[in-house]
């Protein structure tokens, strides 16, 4: 495969690590991709989602001692796929590896998603080959990635995790969208084939709790569902459609006297026949109206180390202590 623009290993890495509650994974996650991955250029973001702990506090004194450490901080807790969109927007280098605080996929693996990139691939996603998470969980991301792509075949590379290594110009492209639902998991296979995935291994987490929950996963699974599929919507209204039919033909049939049913159940079963005709294009209205809506930002920034969009801000830039600007983009 041709390659047109440097690989990673080459051109260099911003290592995208969002948090949020993690006081006492950031030094050692710090530590541990700096030991693995100090022999690339190498820059770090991380991107506090609003935490309430000491995490910020932990992440600036990061940044005092190492000019490599760069990070953002919102204005309060704007969830996951918010928290990677900010690394992904303000990333300084040509390539993002994106890895969790959590330090459950070892950073030195990180070589084997670079082996993949340099191949020519513009993205390449994790895939855990030993998961050391709890089992309703592995059965629950494991029907999940059933119902995606067996189900209502949507494209998404099978197995794939949040530990992937993009093109930094893809990933912004992908956030600048601003997708009513977004999951970039989903959105890279619509603007490249060029993709992959490699085995990884996994490890459980050590200190501090998973933010990922169930509440989370459904959310996550419906937004993937509803936003990059019609088929759910489709079928929904065909089931509308087709009951109503049954019903009006019920109606006729009450109305000739062929069911023994009163007379009045003639006029019920038109009405239901009419309201689930109605009900029916009503749903795909609702799917055509909504993709057009105009979208809030994902997140707000309260405080950073390096310029920052000026849209991307809360509050004015001198009470933020930044200045605005498209942030460093290389």
């Amino acid at each position: 495969m041709s390659r047109s623009v440097p690989g990673p290993a080459q051109s260099g890495l911003t290592v995208v690590v969002p948090c949020f509650n993690e006081v006492d994974n950031v030094e050692p996650s710090y530590q541990e991709i700096v030991s693995a991955l100090g022999n690339h250029p190498l820059e770090l973001l991380y991107v506090d989602d609003g935490s309430t702990d000491g995490t910020l506090d932990v992440i600036r004194a990061l940044a005092h001692t190492d000019p490599r450490v760069r990070y953002v901080s919102f204005t309060r807790n704007f969830g996951f796929e918010a928290a990677f969109s900010a690394g992904y927007r303000y990333a300084g280098k040509p390539w993002i590896l994106h890895i969790d605080a959590d330090q459950q996929f070892p950073a030195s693996e990180a070589g084997k998603l670079i082996a993949a990139a340099e191949e020519g691939n513009d993205a390449v996603f994790g895939v855990r080959t030993n998961r050391q998470d709890p089992l309703l969980r592995r059965w629950g991301t494991a029907a999940f990635h059933f119902l995606g792509r067996r189900v209502l075949r949507i494209e998404i590379p099978p197995g794939a995790t949040a530990f992937r290594l993009v093109r930094t110009e893809l990933a912004r492209k992908i956030v600048d969208l601003r997708l009513g639902t977004p999951y970039f998991l989903a959105t890279v296979p619509r603007l490249t084939s060029r993709y992959t995935t490699v085995p990884v291994a996994h490890r459980a987490r050590e200190r501090g709790e998973s933010k990922v929950g169930f509440g989370f996963l459904s959310s996550h699974a419906i937004e993937l569902f509803v936003g990059f599929t019609r088929r759910l919507t489709t079928a929904a209204s065909v089931t509308a459609l087709s009951t109503a039919g049954i019903s009006l033909l019920a109606g006729i049939a009450t109305a000739f006297g062929l069911l023994g049913l009163p007379a009045t159940s003639a006029l019920m079963f038109a009405l239901f026949s009419v309201v689930l005709t109605v009900l029916a294009l009503t749903v795909r209205y609702l799917v055509v109206v909504g993709a057009g809506q105009p979208r809030p930002r994902q997140f707000y920034i309260r405080e950073a180390n390096f310029p920052v969009d000026e849209d991307d801000l809360l509050y004015t830039p001198a009470e933020a202590g930044i200045h605005p600007g498209e942030g460093k983009r290389e």
